[in-house]
């Protein structure tokens, strides 16, 4: 969309590096070959919607490592949260995990961060983008979602679902700084042995939970293609079949691939298992040279980390900076 279109919201400047779209993902579409799509790191996205007063599916803005400029057309208020990348309003330094009255005229800019990829940008009431199948999710791979199924470009304009005159009656709220997530260029990786772990012997997966893996220089939205110990099956393929968020792919050459968001519907590599969608996220924080560690966890310990943390997250309390 673009200022042709008479619509007000956030004007795109300068696009950064990938600055995508997302809404909290496309599901119920597998069959048709169209993966989920969604937040890298869900966490840090529904904060941001969290901060804002939002529905935790309202559509915000994904922007990888930073670079992203905008430009307000109406007085609204946003919030940023993820990787920290330096922002500024006007010039003057603004804080991440808050929500910030913006008026209109107003230059919000996003700088490039030295820890972590991906932070959310969120407004009150959410971008009013069409969706499609559903989400307004993008994934690029398959040119569907946001505004033309790609990256945002410089002029586009996303219009916002707020009225204006609203925003002043917004509270501005505060996550506490010791609830907010600290990325790391280490991570664990809880695992749950799935699939076709019957064809890695015990040796190899003793040595798959004991060997350090770093992030190659293969890395995106769709996988993270990791380097170290070769890891092999006794098989060389399979059938293709469905794979599901976090599953670590073994292909021939035994570097563990980690399937994440923009994954393709099926495959078929030999997968040892799946990682838990909580390190999935923390994993997308992740760059060249990152380390990575494996550690098995049963079904049932992993279904509850699940619901610790969302637990967690729904009864954490912010605070009232208006």
């Amino acid at each position: 969309m673009t200022e042709s279109d008479n619509e007000l919201g956030l004007k795109v400047t300068s696009a950064g590096i990938l600055s995508l779209i997302q809404d909290a993902g496309r599901y119920g579409a597998f069959n048709l070959g169209l993966t989920n799509g969604g937040p890298a790191d869900p966490l840090a996205f529904y904060w941001a919607n969290r901060l804002c007063g939002n529905e935790l599916n309202s559509t915000a803005i994904e922007i990888s490592l930073g670079g992203l400029q905008l430009i307000a057309q109406v007085d609204c208020v946003i919030a940023v949260t993820g990787a920290p990348m330096p922002l500024t309003i006007n010039g003057q330094g603004t804080e991440l995990w808050r929500s910030v009255f913006v008026k209109a005229g107003d230059s919000i800019h996003l700088g490039f961060t030295q820890r972590g990829v991906r932070c959310y940008l969120a407004i009150a009431g959410g971008f009013d983008i069409k969706p499609m199948f559903g989400s307004t999710s993008t994934v690029c791979r398959e040119a569907i979602g946001g505004l033309r199924g790609g990256k945002l470009v410089e002029n586009d304009v996303l219009p916002c679902q707020l009225a204006p005159k609203a925003g002043h009656k917004l509270k501005q709220l505060m996550l506490p700084e010791h609830e907010q997530p600290k990325y790391s260029n280490e991570v664990i990786l809880h695992t749950v042995l799935s699939y076709q772990q019957q064809h890695f012997s015990r040796i190899e997966k003793r040595l798959f939970f004991s060997s350090e893996y770093q992030v190659s220089k293969h890395w995106d939205r769709m996988g993270y293609r990791l380097q170290g110990r070769a890891i092999k099956a006794d098989i060389t393929g399979i059938l293709s079949e469905g794979i599901c968020y976090g599953a670590v792919q073994i292909p021939a050459d035994g570097q563990p691939i980690v399937l994440l968001n923009d994954r393709q519907t099926i495959g078929g590599y030999a997968k040892i298992g799946a990682v838990i969608s909580q390190d999935c996220a923390k994993l997308s924080q992740c760059r060249q040279g990152d380390n990575v560690r494996f550690e098995p966890i049963s079904l049932s310990k992993a279904d509850n980390l699940f619901h610790l943390n969302l637990s967690k997250f729904t009864q954490t309390q912010l605070i009232n900076c208006s």
